[in-house]
């Protein structure tokens, strides 16, 4: 296993990057099959793949601290899941 101490990564640190950067992967594959063109959908713009990917991480962000601010809820389940949903619909409806 990769000693990671030297930046003190904890187990969920290290599962986030992991999955950002399956992420990029995956966008990255899907940009070279299939080139994505500018659509409009419910968003107010014309957007892009990569774009309305960019507007789902930035939401769920924003959620994530949102849930943190306003509740005293100790999980992170719920909002996990909530923009995981927003995401979903972000990057099909967006």
């Amino acid at each position: 296993m990769i000693d990671l101490e030297w930046m003190a990564w904890t187990t969920p640190t290290a599962i986030f990057f992991a999955v950002m950067a399956l992420i990029l992967i995956t966008m990255t594959v899907a940009q070279i099959l299939w080139p994505t063109v500018e659509r409009k959908g419910l968003l107010p713009m014309p957007t892009t793949r990569g774009d309305r990917l960019f507007l789902a991480l930035i939401s769920a962000a924003f959620m994530q601290l949102g849930f943190i601010w306003a509740t005293d809820i100790q999980s992170f389940w719920l909002p996990l899941g909530l923009s995981v949903v927003l995401g979903g619909l972000i990057l099909r409806y967006g």
